[in-house]
């Protein structure tokens, strides 16, 4: 099997911080407000990978072996999202997610981007709309190798 290389990673990261360092200096200058909205560590992806590594298999000896060495990473998938306010009712919301890697798996970095705005029909009431799409972030997982000796080695 051919490994990949992990330059593709590398350069999303890269376009990612941009990204993120680019917008908030653009929002700047127009006179828009930029916000931190939430910064986390987790995912339901990074938990279905983690919870890969629960499970093991007993070798024909009769010792234990754990998948655990194979899906423990050493950062764990961070997001980070803004909102740029471009009138009192209207905005950006935008942010990124860093990805984790680990032996037997590799969630991609993230682009989060989406418009939110709202209005008023009453002054009681507000009626608001949000659509966010998530670029990237896929969980993608390497296939495991069993070798039977002399029947051969099997994916």
């Amino acid at each position: 099997m051919r490994e990949r290389s992990n330059i593709r990673g590398g350069f999303c990261t890269a376009v990612l911080l941009a990204c993120a360092f680019l917008f908030a200096p653009a929002a700047a200058a127009q006179e828009w407000t930029t916000s931190l909205v939430d910064v986390h560590q987790g995912s339901p992806l990074s938990d279905k990978a983690r919870g890969l590594g629960t499970g093991g298999y007993e070798l024909q000896s009769g010792s234990w072996v754990s998948f655990s060495r194979w899906y423990h990473a050493s950062w764990v998938d961070m997001h980070v999202d803004f909102l740029t306010q471009i009138t009192p009712d209207t905005g950006f919301l935008w942010g990124f997610g860093t990805g984790e890697q680990a032996e037997k798996y590799r969630i991609e970095p993230s682009l989060k981007l989406g418009f939110l705005t709202q209005t008023h029909p009453n002054p009681n009431s507000t009626l608001s709309l949000s659509v966010t799409t998530t670029i990237g972030g896929n969980l993608t997982e390497k296939p495991c190798q069993a070798d039977y000796g002399e029947f051969g080695t099997y994916s």
